[in-house]
């Protein structure tokens, strides 16, 4: 962080002795707005030799004696121009503010190549200092490459830990969302409208100036994200609010009042605004993406939702099937709704009936009356095309969404308001987790069962609301079960801890970009995001404690700097002494051919020789030119081995030197 806004924090002279310490703080927008010092060397020094092996050693031991997740997840990190897998855990704690669940940045291995042999690899390396017999879980998205890894690394934990198994709660439902909604208008190619109209216009001055003097306007496209297809309603709103303005500069153009951009982003456009249905494509892709707003809402935290990721998954899916499918089919229980066949038409409502959103409608309604007149088979085939749309979305959720796990269907039992209202369904499902755990050997007590019976119906539980911005389902848990129950409670801690999502992990590659900078090293790189991440814990760089281990920490900085070097030097006369010895081998190896090659050439020629002294004639002659020929080749080989001889003396040479 800043010198000064250091400074000012350490009034006494004890702090100033160690102001490094937090000048080389990691800068982080989201958490602390101020400079970045840490590109002094002294700076970098302390903050990856000092605070970074501090943070991990303290975080290491806070998570070793308790049962944890770790979640993952890689992306190309721009600086050292490697793929970056990033390792955070899940895991309980406890401070002064209560008990609550704590997501941590862990740290981070860089690779080439991810196949899953490569992601089991560098994920041993990086969780070599945990204790994974008490790991319980993995989170991560739902790449193939990922399952196998999953596979893999199931069997490892089986053979070393006594068969018992990782639970494993589907795959990211967040990525699920963005991949279905993409799955789905795919086809009217709105992704590649919102990229040309952002690009039409960015970083090009003179179409602006052109834009803003035809229009009056100054609002512009705003970027399109086409991994996050969710997070783009911004995006689509704006090009709704200035449709008009774009449709007057391109009929300027057409006209030649203004100059063609003469770009495939401009002839995409041009080629949208010929097409009356665009404002209502874009207003149905708006209203469809809007459904997915409070699942994403609510489970963008860290705070433990799983509990209520069932019902949110249920309602979510069910708002998007009444839209085009029959209300009595819809009838039917969470098992059956997942099983359901979306592309089945004879369930689906008619093309008119398609809830097609209040927006859709209305700008339907006005291209109706505009000089581009839409006729009734236009809007029919629309709203055709509006029912295709949603089966694919929905059909992308259900083959991929949570629901299809009976974890995930059965974690509603530690919902405090399901509890209350029904107790004997709750029983049922927490029987169901007990005996998952149980089979899986990650647990061994059996009265979990008749404790939760007896706390089913507590009175508290009755007006529990997720949505309060206090109200947390895990210190709820916590303040009735901890003391009372105290072996339902460990059960349960093993239950909020499993993930909901990836929200976390991707929040830490917009990390990345804040603490990058040119020519960084990758050990560097963590470092920075572990000091990042710590801040961030405490909330801001003035309120991390200053203890007396993390003084020491970084006052042997420089220590342990040092022993960098050596090892980092010694590893290298290592490395450079196996590429000698190997260069040496393959060069003694090459002799050994040569010399055998000679060998021969010699015995054959002596041989011709010796048959050319019994023969006369014609037959004489042809032997011996035979054998010339071989002690030629033979001279050559000699010289080329009294060549390779020097070669490999030089070679022993400089090893020796090594």
């Amino acid at each position: 962080m800043g010198v000064k806004a250091v400074e000012s924090h350490m009034k006494s002279e004890k702090h100033r002795r160690y102001a490094s310490i937090r000048k080389s703080t990691v800068p982080m927008e989201s958490y602390v707005s101020v400079p970045n010092t840490s590109s002094t060397p002294a700076g970098s020094q302390t903050a990856r030799f000092g605070i970074a092996p501090f943070i991990k050693r303290q975080l290491t031991s806070k998570i070793n004696d308790k049962s944890f997740i770790v979640m993952f997840d890689e992306s190309m990190n721009r600086t050292t121009k490697n793929k970056q897998l990033d390792l955070h855990v899940r895991y309980w704690t406890t401070d002064e503010t209560g008990t609550y669940v704590c997501s941590r940045y862990y740290g981070s291995e860089f690779l080439g190549h991810s196949t899953a042999e490569d992601l089991l690899d560098k994920f041993k390396e990086g969780t070599k200092e945990l204790c994974l017999s008490k790991m319980l879980s993995l989170s991560m998205d739902g790449p193939n490459v990922n399952w196998r890894f999953v596979q893999l690394l199931q069997q490892e934990y089986s053979e070393q830990f006594g068969g018992a198994q990782i639970q494993i709660v589907r795959s990211c439902g967040l990525h699920i969302m963005h991949n279905s909604i993409k799955a789905g208008f795919g086809v009217w190619q709105v992704e590649k409208l919102l990229k040309a109209l952002h690009f039409l216009f960015h970083c090009a001055p003179a179409r602006r100036q052109d834009y803003s003097l035809v229009t009056k306007s100054t609002k512009f496209p705003l970027p399109f994200c086409g991994h996050r297809w969710l997070e783009n309603l911004p995006a689509v709103q704006r090009a709704i609010e200035i449709w008009p303005s774009v449709v007057t500069y391109v009929d300027q153009v057409k006209l030649k009042k203004l100059p063609n951009p003469g770009s495939p982003s401009y002839d995409t456009v041009a080629e949208a605004r010929m097409d009356p249905l665009t404002v209502p494509k874009l207003h149905y892709f708006m209203s469809t993406s809007l459904n997915f707003q409070p699942f994403l809402t609510k489970h963008q935290t860290d705070v433990p939702v799983i509990p209520f990721l069932c019902k949110d998954l249920e309602d979510l899916v069910r708002s998007l099937l009444r839209r085009f499918i029959k209300r009595d089919v819809l009838l039917v229980s969470v098992p059956k709704l997942v099983r359901l066949d979306v592309t089945d038409q004879s369930i689906w409502v008619s093309p008119k009936a398609v809830d097609i959103g209040m927006g859709a409608t209305a700008a339907l309604k006005g291209t109706s009356g505009s000089q581009s007149r839409v006729g009734e088979l236009s809007q029919l085939q629309f709203m055709k095309d509006c029912e295709i749309a949603l089966p694919n979305v929905c059909k992308k959720i259900l083959d991929k969404c949570p629901l299809k796990y009976h974890l995930v269907r059965n974690m509603t039992c530690l919902d405090p308001n399901k509890m209350y209202s029904e107790p004997d369904e709750c029983l049922q499902k927490i029987k169901g987790l007990i005996q998952k755990f149980v089979q899986d050997k990650q647990l061994s007590s059996l009265t979990v069962e008749d404790q939760f019976r007896l706390w089913a119906r507590a009175e508290s539980f009755k007006d529990f609301s997720p949505t309060e911005p206090n109200s947390r389902v895990n210190m709820l848990l916590h303040q009735h079960m901890s003391t009372s129950a105290p072996e339902l409670w460990g059960f349960v801690k093993k239950l909020l801890i499993l993930s909901h999502g990836q929200a976390t992990v991707e929040r830490g590659f917009s990390i990345n970009k804040l603490v990058e900078t040119c020519n960084m090293d990758e050990e560097t790189v963590v470092a920075q995001r572990l000091i990042c991440d710590h801040v961030r814990v405490y909330g801001a760089v003035t309120q991390v404690p200053l203890t007396k281990e993390l003084v020491n920490y970084c006052a042997t900085a420089r220590t342990r700097y040092r022993m960098y070097l050596r090892k980092k030097t010694k590893d290298e006369q290592m490395t450079k002494r196996k590429i000698a010895e190997d260069e040496l081998e393959v060069q003694r190896k090459k002799r050994r051919t040569i010399h055998s090659v000679c060998e021969t050439l010699k015995k054959d020629s002596d041989s011709f020789a010796e048959k050319a002294e019994s023969t006369t004639g014609t037959k004489m002659a042809e032997l011996i030119t035979k054998s010339n020929t071989l002690r030629r080749r033979y001279k050559e080989k000699r010289d080329e081995l009294d060549e390779l001889d020097k070669e490999i003396e030089r070679k022993a040479s400089e090893l020796r030197e090594i």
